[in-house]
């Protein structure tokens, strides 16, 4: 089916976050041009970067249960727009009848060119996983791992941006990047979704961000348009 599938509420902010992309991303002069998506919000998934770090409690089989909801509904592609659920990419894409979507490849392959540093900026728990510092030395860029006062930062950013309050997440988010360009870091990963919300109303920053949500976006739109899901159709709706 042409339609898209979204495992989201990871978190819920993020989610409208990416789906406000696909839309903006997708050229249509009318709702029919737009792309299909299902999404599957799903809030109560236990902390990815608890689980990660701690052995908090495992968010596997609520996410395993997501991609069954969005097999039955026959989607043609996943995309999950949170980093840190992608340290379970194997055991998600092995239970999807869809290709998923890789957050981490997106958004390394938007890393533009002669780029020798690149800092990863996530969760504690999405730094731990190691991915991002995986495919960044797979294309020869040094992964930059933040210190503990900026990650200290970061990880109040998101915890801000998931309670609501953008304006601090911002203000964490100032002082992280701050920390960062004094090391002389030019280029950096947002490698946590709720990280984009808190970078909209930075103040011309002197660094260059990658907005994973955004990649993930630009792929989700780049998929859905090469196969034409883009063209005014029928979509069956009694499955859920």
């Amino acid at each position: 089916m042409a339609l898209i599938g979204v495992l989201g509420g990871m978190g819920p902010l993020a989610t409208v976050d990416f789906m406000d992309k696909v839309v903006r991303l997708t050229r249509a002069t009318c709702d029919q041009e737009h792309l299909p998506m299902l999404v599957a919000n799903l809030p109560f998934i236990p902390d990815r970067s608890l689980a990660i770090l701690d052995g908090g409690e495992d968010p596997l089989p609520a996410m395993l249960s997501g991609v069954d909801l969005l097999n039955r509904n026959e989607v043609g592609v996943i995309a999950i727009p949170c980093n840190s659920a992608h340290h379970w990419y194997p055991q998600l894409q092995a239970r999807s009848a869809a290709p998923i979507l890789h957050i981490g490849e997106a958004c390394v392959s938007a890393i533009p060119a002669g780029a020798e540093r690149v800092a990863i900026l996530g969760t504690s728990g999405m730094v731990a996983s190691g991915f991002y510092q995986e495919a960044l030395a797979s294309r020869g860029v040094d992964p930059i791992v933040p210190d503990g006062i900026t990650q200290a930062h970061l990880d109040a950013c998101v915890r801000a941006a998931k309670a609501g309050d953008v304006d601090e997440a911002t203000v964490q988010l100032s002082a992280a990047l701050a920390i960062l360009i004094a090391q002389g870091v030019r280029a950096a990963v947002m490698a946590c979704t709720e990280i984009p919300l808190a970078a909209h109303t930075l103040s011309a920053p002197t660094i260059t961000l990658i907005d994973s949500t955004l990649e993930l976006a630009r792929a989700t739109v780049a998929f859905a348009v090469a196969r034409g899901w883009n063209v005014p159709q029928q979509v069956a709706l009694d499955r859920i």
